[in-house]
């Protein structure tokens, strides 16, 4: 069930559901999402829906992780300098990588972190940085960020998230509780004003406070 011809079914339901950037659709062929989920559910990992990875968390299915992806590299001027929160299994990582010069991901839970660290070495992805932090402050300390994607929704936007963005930076970030909606926003110049826009209806895990050791 991991094989190339059941990742290539990935990959032509993708092109159906609309993605069209084809380096995101190459990256999504090469990354092996069944080594970020327990061994119980790999066989399951080419198909287009959301799976467990413990501790409540989800890994998001591939349509969601590539809209993403390629909305967030049509809409940001440049990616030198990229903030995640909920790295989670490690998979939206792997495959937002390939496109940023440095990649900072913020986890709440530290089992997930160290799962997905491991991973990530074992792909060879090594312009990866990661904080056991609450990801609703984001990671000052290292931004400004030329682009922020989240993969956990609040119940509305962290204010703390804006204003980590660079000049022009774009935030990709599910939003709402029982109804959530992709949003993008997107900072203008330099100030401290952003243009906000819904791309659509999502289904993620909420973005919690704290952090579980």
């Amino acid at each position: 069930m991991t094989s190339e011809r059941t990742r290539e079914r990935m990959i032509q339901r993708l092109v159906e559901q609309g993605i069209t950037n084809v380096q995101v659709l190459e990256i999504m062929r090469q990354v092996p999402r069944h080594i970020f989920l327990d061994e119980a559910l790999s066989h399951r990992a080419y198909e287009d829906t959301a799976l467990p990875i413990g501790h409540g968390q989800t890994l998001s299915q591939p349509y969601i992780v590539a809209h993403m992806t390629e909305r967030l590299l049509g809409a940001a001027a440049k990616l030198d300098r990229v903030l995640e929160i909920g790295t989670g299994s490690g998979y939206q990582t792997a495959v937002l990588a390939p496109f940023v010069k440095q990649l900072y991901s913020a986890e709440r839970i530290r089992p997930l972190q160290e799962l997905a660290r491991k991973r990530l070495r074992q792909l060879s992805i090594h312009n990866v940085q990661f904080s056991l932090a609450d990801g609703g402050l984001g990671w000052p300390e290292k931004g400004p960020y030329d682009a922020i994607l989240s993969a956990a929704a609040p119940a509305k936007i962290p204010h703390s998230l804006k204003q980590q963005l660079a000049p022009d930076g774009v935030l990709v970030i599910p939003v709402g509780e029982d109804k959530q909606m992709l949003t993008q926003v997107t900072r203008l110049g330099a100030s401290d004003e952003y243009d906000e826009k819904t791309i659509g209806a999502v289904k993620f895990v909420p973005l919690l406070a704290g952090v579980v050791r």
